[in-house]
């Protein structure tokens, strides 16, 4: 059975990034650009999945590694960042030049999970959770 936590922060993360990806299209929009270029849904997509997965992991580990569990985060945003370089990557990289768009596509959703995640993640670490 999943806790209250762990189900209140896939809530937290499916709204935050749902209101944060409105905005992301919001700005795109007014600027003209094209709206779901840079694979911009996969990008939410997989943010949103590897927050949940590792959470996840943090979570059922907490017990067991409490002292160990800023290391486990960490190597999440490393699993993330490995992500970026093998899905994203090579497509932005592909005609010589990453723009600022590009880039925004997928770490706009990666910073907001960090940052919507992080309150959780600091309550399990002090044990509060």
């Amino acid at each position: 059975m999943m806790n209250k936590v762990f189900i209140r922060l896939i809530f937290i993360l499916l709204i935050g990034l749902g209101v944060v990806f409105s905005l992301h299209l919001t700005i795109l929009y007014f600027l003209k650009l094209p709206l779901f270029d840079n694979a911009i849904m996969l990008a939410y997509g997989l943010n949103l999945l590897l927050a949940i997965f590792i959470f996840g992991m943090i979570f059922k580990l907490k017990k067991s590694y409490k002292e160990q569990l800023g290391f486990v985060f960490m190597l999440g945003s490393l699993l993330k960042f490995l992500v970026f370089f093998v899905v994203f990557f090579p497509g932005y990289k592909a005609d010589g030049d990453i723009t600022r768009v590009e880039v925004a596509t997928f770490f706009v959703p990666y910073v907001t999970c960090l940052v919507l995640e992080f309150p959780d993640l600091i309550k399990l670490v002090q044990n509060k959770a």
